[in-house]
């Protein structure tokens, strides 16, 4: 199926954080915290301002956001867990 985001929102695929650590102790799935970074999968047009003009989104497909720990609202598209969420929920682009 495919989907687009309306207006300012974002479609985010989480990327799993390893299962080890640095020390190299395994973390159990029970112990995972939800990871905050994901891959954009798809933009909305944009929002638009008082004088109905589009704002142009930030960001883009492809690109690895971090975003907050309670962001977005969970969907399951195609079998596969993503987020959907506002543009705003989005803090930064790692590059």
């Amino acid at each position: 199926m495919a989907f687009k985001p309306l207006h300012d929102r974002v479609l985010v695929r989480r990327i799993e954080s390893d299962e080890k650590t640095k020390g190299g102790l395994i973390i159990p799935d029970s112990a995972k915290e939800k990871p905050a970074e994901g891959v954009v999968v798809a933009v909305g047009a944009g929002a638009r301002d008082e004088d109905g003009d589009r704002i142009k989104p930030d960001v883009s497909e492809g690109d690895k956001v971090l975003f907050g720990k309670w962001s977005g609202t969970e969907v399951t598209i195609d079998g596969e867990e993503m987020l959907i969420m506002k543009e705003t929920d989005i803090m930064g682009i790692i590059a």
